[in-house]
């Protein structure tokens, strides 16, 4: 089984590597509904593979300054609160019960549909923000919203480890439209690792961790992520990003009725 996780690492990390985006959108429900792992056990193995492969990124990125690192406190300063508290509440739910199980999957839906629309919708949202950029709403309270989009992400991507990807550059190209999109990405990525660290310890702390799968899927992730990358210049983005986001709206449809 374990060469079946790893070829599934290299053809979700292909997909990152062709499209930006469905690391934990496609990785987590790939686990759940195709290998039948145990959603709590999903969602925490994917958040502790999100944290290392974007520490790398991470690196990457503040060492060509497209990081803006005043952006990145205010998101987690709302984020790893919110996802200390999430945590908090998984670990008063039933042990033994289906309760977590249910609530990681129908959070896990949400988060994926949530993900669909970021990701078809996210030009037309930029637009609009681009229009409205100096509304009395942004000027006053811009740090207090991101700290709030912050804590958003954090219970989205404690409950399901979706959401710190497209969710949040979504988020990001709205509050700053005159930002440029590699500060936006890199800001992202940044947010991202202490985030999923947090919440993938968390998840360690409640029993929900496979650390055989882990190394499975990063064995084959990483050469997917540099093969994405390379070709990437010669297939439609366009097309690719709708055909992800259909799927993520038929994943995350089955999830939230199941």
């Amino acid at each position: 089984m374990d060469y079946l996780y790893t070829l599934s690492g290299f053809a979700v990390g292909a997909i990152v590597g062709l499209t930006g985006v469905g690391g934990g959108s496609l990785m987590t429900p790939l686990l759940v509904l195709v290998f039948g792992i145990n959603p709590a056990t999903a969602v925490g193995t994917d958040l502790l593979y999100a944290a290392l492969t974007k520490a790398g990124g991470t690196v990457a990125h503040g060492r060509k300054g497209h990081i803006d690192w005043a952006i990145t406190g205010r998101l987690a300063l709302g984020s790893i609160p919110a996802a200390a508290l999430t945590l908090w509440i998984l670990s008063q739910l039933p042990k033994g019960s289906n309760v977590i199980g249910a609530v990681i999957s129908h959070g896990l839906g949400f988060a994926l549909l949530l993900t669909a629309i970021a990701i078809l919708f996210g030009r037309k949202l930029r637009e609009y923000a681009s229009q409205h950029e100096d509304s009395a709403l942004r000027r006053c309270c811009l740090g207090k919203i991101t700290i709030a989009i912050g804590a958003t992400l954090g219970v989205l991507v404690t409950i399901s480890s979706v959401g710190a990807g497209a969710l949040g550059v979504a988020a990001l190209f709205f509050l700053y439209p005159k930002l440029s999109p590699v500060k936006i990405v890199g800001s992202d990525v940044a947010h991202a690792v202490p985030l999923t660290l947090v919440a993938g310890l968390g998840h360690w702390a409640l029993g929900g961790v496979d650390w055989a799968l882990l190394g499975s899927l990063l064995l084959g992730s990483l050469p997917g992520i540099w093969l994405g990358t390379q070709v990437s210049a010669k297939v439609p983005e366009h097309i690719l990003r709708r055909l992800l986001a259909s799927m993520l709206i038929l994943i995350g449809g089955k999830l939230i009725v199941a």
